[in-house]
C-alpha cells in the first residue's frame, strides 16, 4: 500500500471520528505550589471542539487522495 492511500484512510478515519463525537476534553494543570510538605495543585478540564466542516473536509481530502492515487 502506497503511502498517499495510508493517509488518505486516515484523514477519512480521523474525520468520521471527528464527526461522531464532536469534541474531546483533557484535564491540564495549571498551577501547582510546595508549601513543606504540603502540596497544592489546580487542575482545570477543558473541552475543545471540532467543527462540522473539519470533520467533512477531512473526510472529502482523503476521499480526493484515494481518487488522485488511483490515476
Amino acid at each position: 500500500m502506497s503511502p498517499l492511500k495510508i493517509v488518505a484512510i486516515l484523514l477519512i478515519v480521523a474525520g468520521g471520528i471527528g464527526l461522531a463525537y464532536g469534541s474531546f476534553s483533557f484535564t491540564k494543570e495549571t498551577h501547582s505550589a510546595k508549601l513543606g510538605p504540603i502540596e497544592l495543585s489546580v487542575k482545570e478540564k477543558e473541552t475543545v471542539n471540532i467543527p462540522t466542516w473539519a470533520g467533512l473536509g477531512a473526510i472529502a481530502a482523503g476521499v480526493v487522495l484515494l481518487v488522485i492515487g488511483k490515476k
